[in-house]
């Protein structure tokens, strides 16, 4: 009976040594395998964490599963390279290794992944405009799921929206535009002809004709978030014509370097792009998701998450304008900080009348002010600039 025993207790040890290695080995690679920095779709089927986030929260833990679904990659050096920043911020502040789903086109593929994220996730963040109507419809399966849209306008009772007044840097990119031109022709390289790039891209006129009123804008549409060889070609169309100073809205970096090799300044979007070219960057607006992404997850743990839009400013942090260039002046990069002050104390309103549009008809009438919603949904430019929009 002894030795019976003996065999029979080596091998329940010998079981039990095999069960915590391979134990072990399925909690070293969970997150690892199917998230973080991961690109691959295996992040939509990444296993649970433990239950849901209300057992999470009963176990002591309150860690919520988080996904992030991105319309390009993180090198892009611009838009998703931005919210990537901002995740890790997160991730760092919370204690949170949170999954992501890299190059999800703006199509039926984008609910397909969406939903398999809400399978096994507590809060999904999708960040593209075209992931919309995507997002709204999942969020209407998953109700105990949150879902965070940017730039969007749909809301459910599980879904909301959140963006930032991006338009007061590009303004404030207008300004230094304005004074940086020689030849009085300015481009800009438009992404789609959606009111995001609308809004922003009269703002920056309106930053121009506040210094230089003589000056013209141009505008080509390159129907690309992230695509620098068609983007590339844009920027040249408009160098071509006499352009010096250009600005794009794309992911990439193409715009800048287009210009650079021209002789020319510009500034590209989302990010401080000075490393791409810094004796041809002028500047351009930039985001900090990491805090509200922080403050969003934070919400969901403590139980006061809403369904309210967000809509950040220079004034929280969530935009800014990236240091000028190495090459524009002093007195120049003095009058940007002059304005963004304005701004940040509430004195200066980008889009306080009048304003007219290009056949000069008046839209907003003197001493009157644009409000949040309607500058969300312009679509119509201002008078001064050069191009037209698709509709």
């Amino acid at each position: 009976m002894k030795h019976r025993n003996k065999k029979w207790t080596l091998g329940i040890l010998l079981f039990l040594s095999i069960a915590l290695v391979i134990a072990g080995c399925g909690k070293s690679g969970g997150n690892n395998g199917a998230g973080g920095d991961n690109a691959a779709e295996g992040a939509a089927n990444a296993p649970s964490a433990g239950g849901t986030a209300e057992e999470t929260a009963e176990a002591g833990m309150k860690k919520p599963r988080v996904a992030f679904v991105y319309i390009g990659p993180p090198g892009d050096g611009g838009w998703t390279y931005e919210h990537d920043k901002g995740r890790k911020y997160m991730e760092e502040q919370l204690g949170i290794k949170a999954d992501t789903v890299e190059n999800v086109p703006e199509s039926a593929d984008a609910e397909r992944v969406i939903t398999e994220l809400a399978q096994n996730h507590d809060i999904v963040f999708t960040t593209s405009f075209g992931y919309m109507d995507q997002t709204l419809n999942v969020a209407k399966k998953f109700p105990n799921v949150k879902f965070m849209h940017v730039s969007g306008y749909k809301t459910n009772d599980n879904m909301t929206t959140y963006f930032g007044k991006n338009f007061e840097a590009s303004y404030l990119s207008g300004i230094a535009a304005g004074k940086m031109t020689k030849t009085n022709l300015i481009g800009y390289v438009g992404a789609f002809p959606i009111p995001e790039l609308i809004y922003n891209i009269n703002a920056f006129m309106l930053g121009i004709q506040s210094v230089n009123p003589d000056a013209k804008l141009s505008v080509v549409w390159s129907n690309t978030w992230f695509d620098p060889t068609v983007e590339r070609q844009a920027a040249v169309s408009l160098l071509d014509k006499g352009a010096d100073v250009l600005l794009a809205y794309q992911d990439s970096p193409a715009t800048l370097q287009a210009a650079a090799e021209r002789g020319a300044m510009a500034g590209g979007n989302d990010s401080d792009m000075t490393r791409y070219a810094p004796e041809a960057y002028l500047t351009n607006p930039i985001w900090n998701w990491g805090p509200y992404y922080t403050k969003v997850v934070q919400s969901v743990m403590d139980g006061t998450w809403t369904n309210e839009p967000y809509r950040g400013s220079m004034a929280d942090g969530l935009v800014d304008i990236a240091p000028l260039g190495p090459s524009v002046p002093d007195d120049v990069k003095q009058l940007v900080a002059d304005k963004k002050q304005e701004i940040l104390d509430g004195k200066l309103d980008v889009f306080k009348g009048p304003l007219l549009d290009q056949s000069g008809a008046i839209k907003v009438e003197e001493g009157k002010s644009m409000s949040i919603d309607e500058i969300l949904a312009m679509n119509w430019f201002v008078k001064g600039i050069e191009g037209t929009i698709p509709q």
